[in-house]
């Protein structure tokens, strides 16, 4: 986990080649003013078929820390963009002191609107909580967010890895939780896994391709 508190970030995805988009997108985004810092990363596990997908696949996540008053900017064609803001809850996971060399990201929403805070309930007070109590080498920070539109995808959780191969990381993760809660099939472990008001638009884990401030 990195010196920092982010309230906002502002997040692109698309097929761009990194150093395609460190050249030319990148530059464009900071000029928009009010943003801090940009990283562009890697999808580490492109077209996964183990987790539900709703959002279009993507190869290159472009991270954006912004603070209050930005603007997400146009996207050109190819590029889809996406503005969140810190929920009112704090982080969970622990600080290890490294850089942040991987990502798991996570974009859920309600099946309906109304079910917004228990989802919001669950993901903090069951789902969050087990994967940062099973203390999963190379996961820190664990931090939820909220779109700034409250449209979908509604809620990001920003799962930060000081691992270089995050997708390895993943994928220790649920057998610790299991250790911890149950196996597949018991109460404790269904109830962790999933929700009634839960629809998964996302999952993947990226490697850091770069940064630049602004």
């Amino acid at each position: 986990m990195e010196d920092r508190e982010t309230p906002f970030l502002y997040l692109e995805m698309c097929d761009t080649p990194g150093d395609e988009y460190a050249a030319t997108r990148v530059g464009e985004v900071l000029a928009g003013g009010r943003v801090e810092r940009a990283t562009w990363w890697a999808n580490a596990c492109r077209d996964r078929t183990d987790l539900p997908r709703k959002l279009p696949e993507f190869s290159l996540l472009g991270v954006y820390e912004v603070g209050d008053g930005f603007t997400a900017p146009s996207t050109p064609d190819g590029i889809a963009g996406h503005h969140f803001r810190r929920t009112s809850r704090p982080g969970q996971g622990r600080l290890t002191g490294r850089r942040t060399l991987g990502l798991m990201l996570v974009l859920i929403s309600p099946r309906q609107p109304d079910q917004a805070q228990a989802l919001r309930d669950w993901a903090d007070f069951v789902h969050i909580r087990h994967i940062a109590e099973a203390g999963v080498p190379g996961y820190s920070m664990i931090t939820p967010y909220e779109n700034v539109t409250k449209g979908d995808p509604r809620f990001m959780h920003f799962y930060e890895m000081d691992t270089e191969d995050p997708e390895r990381a993943f994928r220790t993760m649920t057998p610790l939780v299991s250790e911890q809660i149950g196996e597949p099939g018991t109460a404790e472990w269904d109830g962790w896994a999933n929700t009634p008001e839960l629809r998964i638009m996302y999952v993947n884990t990226f490697r850091r391709l770069g940064e630049r401030s602004a």
